[in-house]
């Protein structure tokens, strides 16, 4: 048969239609929706006034055929008029060409905008998230994320390429083909139609299940890519071989797979009892077409075009007809996709550039930090509980980790920052940056509020070096090129070098164009240290932040990347978080740190003096080492 073809009413889209989950009716979109999705369609206008014009023409078009058919047989065949047959049957030919052309059209222009909307929204989306401070990548998956970028941008697209042209194609289609078939027979039309709830009431019990297991298999599959991503990345891979769990972990994937292969099967089957009811729904009533028609033309009551003709119309009534039944599901479903869309793009960054903000002028710069008060915001200020994967968000208000802080970095100067672990001083260090605002107080970068400042231009004078430095999965030259697109091979070269290292880069096979790994993995911890700084190098700040970027080295590694880092520092402010104290001695201040609060400050010497916190860490570290040079020479 050659039914249910328009738009996305085809038996297949319309299983797809009724087995969308039916509570999406239930979700309250927010004010303004559809005005926004006007607007954001306004580019496409045109292109989509065009794509109605042709749906339009093609169900007319379509509409047109069965009529033909019964004059064939009416006013060619039964009267012996072979010309008139000829002529209709090249008419005939001549609606498909045309049909063919207008399907083109119709599908050249729907990639066209749908595509287009794609990119719009995605780069929108991305740019958006691009602007998000880093407390919202500490509370959201990553997942959830990808999926407002994958499947939410491709169901809202689907609003205006298959719904929209599924709904208006099956209004016009439905709407033709009835008058057409009312006024062929009105009482055939109306036997036809009462087979309809035959179909669309079990249909709909079919559809519900279908959308049970559509939402389990969805699950089920997250899941099952879950498992694969945590295993197949590379700590993954080496937590599993370093305790020896390959088959533990093999008979767990086999659980889970085992679980989507089984409710593959019974979603299969739910579909093939739908598209079986369809098409003998379908079937039935072309029977009774035929049935109660052809006794009517036996009896000369109705033409056998005209019986022929109806049959025709079936094939155009039922798909369409039945589709438009579940339309407030399929519209509901491509406006919520928007809504979750616009629910990111509505999420303001916490941190972003003031109106007036002014620049940070380059050159030596002083840091101060005034009476600061913070504590981090709440999962209400900078996250979606959507993307959480939470019902609702943790509105329990956050301790406050920094209390009175105040202190002050000249241009040049060295401050180093030690206290113990959860005292608050990586979160004195993300101030700078501006990674987030201050509760209480002021930061200062050359006398300028950071909340003042672009963040373009804070960007641009500060550069951090964390513990665990980040490389992304490209090779040394563009990780290096990441903090200044435009260097020159002789600039990338010097920057190596004066990273302590050059020579190894250099002894690769493929020197600069060594592929780092994910997350840097083919190299070592002190050598992915080394290259950070090279690209720290290269982005040439005047404020320095290093966050304990000497810890959990090996000795070579750290006395290399000390090397590096008295060049990377010489002659700008820099700010430098050790547990090792060992290497914060020639600072000019240091700030002992404890429970948010400056406790003690002044130079190495004066500190260990003084005695209190900096001397009792001290005097634990020192014997520390000392206790393990001992437990090396007797072994």
């Amino acid at each position: 048969m050659g039914m249910y073809r328009m738009g996305g009413t085809g038996g297949w889209g319309l299983m797809r239609s009724f087995n969308r989950d039916k509570s999406v009716t239930q979700h309250r979109l927010r004010p303004g929706t559809t005005r926004r999705i006007a607007r954001f369609a306004k580019p496409y206008r045109r292109m989509l006034a065009l794509f109605l014009a042709l749906i339009v023409v093609d169900a007319l078009f379509n509409a047109a055929n069965p009529l033909i058919y019964r004059a064939i047989i009416d006013d060619g065949i039964l009267q012996s008029n072979a010309g008139l047959v000829v002529t209709l049957a090249l008419i005939v030919g001549g609606l498909a060409l045309l049909d063919a052309l207008l399907s083109l059209g119709q599908r050249f222009i729907s990639a066209r905008v749908g595509e287009g909307l794609i990119f719009d929204m995605r780069t929108g989306v991305f740019q958006h998230i691009q602007r998000m401070p880093i407390a919202f990548f500490t509370r959201t998956q990553t997942g959830a994320l990808v999926s407002r970028l994958d499947n939410d941008v491709l169901g809202a697209q689907q609003a205006f390429t298959d719904t929209f042209s599924s709904v208006v194609g099956n209004i016009i289609s439905v709407t033709v083909t009835l008058l057409a078939m009312t006024l062929l027979s009105w009482q055939l039309t109306l036997l036809t139609l009462v087979l309809l709830p035959i179909f669309i009431l079990p249909a709909r019990w079919v559809g519900k299940r279908l959308a049970a297991i559509t939402r389990e298999s969805y699950h089920l599959n997250a899941q099952m890519n879950t498992m694969m991503t945590e295993r197949f990345n590379v700590s993954g891979a080496l937590l599993v071989k370093l305790f020896g769990r390959p088959r533990t972990e093999s008979n767990a994937f086999d659980q889970r797979a085992a679980r989507v292969r089984d409710i593959g099967v019974t979603q299969a089957m739910y579909a093939r009892i739908f598209m079986t009811a369809l098409l003998f729904t379908a079937s039935l009533a072309t029977a009774m077409v035929y049935g109660f028609g052809g006794v009517m033309a036996v009896h000369g009551t109705l033409m056998v075009g005209t019986v022929v003709a109806l049959t025709a119309y079936l094939n155009r009534l039922y798909g369409p007809l039945t589709a438009l039944s579940n339309v407030q599901v399929d519209i509901m479903t491509a406006l919520v996709s928007f809504d979750r869309v616009f629910e990111v793009l509505d999420l303001a960054p916490m941190i972003d550039d003031k109106a007036d903000a002014v620049a940070i002028p380059r050159g030596p710069a002083s840091v101060a930090f005034d009476h600061v008060d913070f504590s981090y915001p709440t999962a209400e200020e900078v996250s979606l509980a959507s993307l959480e994967s939470v019902a609702v968000l943790d509105h329990a208000p956050t301790s406050q980790v920094l209390h009175d802080v105040s202190f002050r970095v000249e241009p040049g100067q060295m401050i180093a920052l030690v206290g113990p672990s959860g005292a608050g001083k990586t979160t004195i260090s993300h101030l700078v940056p501006r990674l987030y605002d201050v509760r209480s107080g002021t930061v200062r970068i050359n006398g300028i509020d950071v909340r003042n400042a672009s963040l373009e231009s804070i960007r641009a004078s500060v550069g951090v070096v964390t513990q665990d430095a980040h490389l992304f999965h490209e090779t040394i030259r563009a990780n290096l090129l990441y903090a200044k697109p435009n260097a020159s091979e002789a600039e990338l070269t010097q920057a190596l070098h004066a990273a302590q290292i050059l020579q190894l880069v250099e002894s690769l096979p493929a020197g600069l164009d060594t592929v780092v790994g994910d997350r840097g993995y083919r190299l070592s911890g002190g050598e992915k240290q080394r290259v950070a700084i090279a690209r720290l190098l290269l982005k040439a700040p005047d404020i320095v932040v290093l966050d304990e970027a000497t810890a959990h080295l090996d000795s070579e590694s750290e006395t290399a990347l000390q090397r590096a880092l008295k060049i990377a520092l010489k002659g700008r402010t820099s700010i430098v978080i050790a547990h090792r104290l060992s290497t914060v001695r020639e600072a000019h201040a240091i700030l002992v740190i404890s429970e948010g609060r400056i406790v003690a400050q002044g130079t190495h010497a004066e500190l260990l003096a003084s005695g209190g916190l900096y001397a009792e860490l001290y005097e634990t570290q020192f014997r520390a080492q000392a206790t393990g040079s001992e437990v090396t020479g007797s072994s």
